[in-house]
């Protein structure tokens, strides 16, 4: 019996663990398996520091979160190791609460394939994984060593899109049409802000702190004012360099995943670097800008949306190819909050 004939619930395990662009990239295969399937118990397993985020998609029911990469580097301590094998016995626990129809690796590395593998599944339930890589992802053999079904999926493809077309081949229905994240804040009223994501895990994704400079003079003659988050202490740092040279500018304090997505969702829009603040921008369907020096925008940036676009350019974009993207976008809704 295939889960399109079933009469009870379907009961779902997404393993994806991290990073944050790969969590966001998630939300709408998530969003699509409760479309196919209203009553569907959707249960997602991922690290720790993105759970809130997870938690968030409106068709996660359970959110069981994990600290592979802080456990992987504790067990070897002396001191931490355990507490490290108390926690991950928690973990195990916690995953195995529940027995699961369908367990979809959507990461397809040796970690999810572990955490795939663990998890229970129901007389007759299927572990699903990727038979292949596809372009410019990680991929590991162990994903297909645990799986069930092996789900190919055409190599060059967006990171949204893969997660939708595995879940669609594996569980039997079509891709939708409309692409959802799930968040639930489009609504959220508006304040005359403009988020500015300077701060990124790599340096060669960074743009110059001029830039940064000149384009927050635009948007302050525009009339919005400039609001700067920060992760760590260099994009604290840089953050009130820019306050320094930008009057009015505010640097948001140190907040939490989840605070900064609803601060985030108050902004008239936001321009940044490939980064996960800036893939949940897009999430939150703002008017969004998204800055690449080198060509993967076609993997992880905006998709076939006026309100939000991705320039590219090698050694990196101008302010004013970054400037009139800004206009197109925010002028696509009419240039009103």
């Amino acid at each position: 019996m295939s889960v399109r004939d079933r009469q009870a619930p379907l009961k779902v395990l997404i393993v994806k663990l991290s990073s944050l662009g790969d969590v966001v990239h998630t939300m709408p295969a998530v969003m699509d398996i409760q479309a196919a399937f209203p009553n569907a118990q959707i249960d997602w397993a991922v690290e720790r520091s993105f759970a809130p985020l997870a938690a968030r998609c409106a068709a996660v029911h359970r959110v069981i979160p994990c600290e592979l990469r802080r456990w992987r580097k504790d067990l070897i301590k002396a001191d931490t190791r355990a507490q490290t094998r108390a926690e991950w016995r928690a973990f195990k626990a916690d995953l195995q609460h529940e027995a699961y129809d369908v367990i979809l690796d959507l990461q397809g590395l040796t970690k999810s394939a572990l955490v795939a593998w663990l998890a229970r599944k129901t007389k007759g339930g299927k572990r699903y994984a990727l038979a292949n890589r596809t372009d410019g992802s990680g991929y590991e053999r162990p994903t297909r060593w645990v799986a069930d079904v092996a789900v190919p999926v055409t190599p060059h493809i967006h990171a949204v899109a893969r997660g939708r077309v595995m879940c669609a081949q594996a569980l039997g229905y079509e891709v939708p049409a409309h692409l959802s994240y799930g968040l639930g804040l489009a609504g959220t009223q508006r304040k005359p802000w403009v988020a500015l994501v300077h701060g990124t895990s790599r340096e060669d994704k960074e743009w110059p702190l001029a830039h940064w400079f000149d384009l927050g003079s635009r948007l302050k003659q525009m009339g919005f004012d400039v609001a700067l988050p920060h992760g760590n202490e260099a994009e604290h740092l840089r953050s009130m360099a820019l306050a320094d040279m930008l009057p009015g500018a505010v640097v948001w304090p140190r907040l939490s995943l989840d605070q900064l997505t609803t601060e985030m969702a108050q902004c008239a829009g936001v321009i940044g670097v490939d980064s996960g603040l800036s893939h949940i921008a897009v999430a939150l369907d703002l008017p969004h800008v998204q800055i690449y020096n080198f060509d993967t925008a076609w993997r992880t940036g905006p998709q076939d949306s006026p309100r939000q676009r991705s320039v590219v350019d090698c050694p990196t974009p101008t302010v004013d190819a970054v400037w009139d993207a800004w206009l197109a976008c925010f002028k696509s809704q009419g240039g009103a909050l």
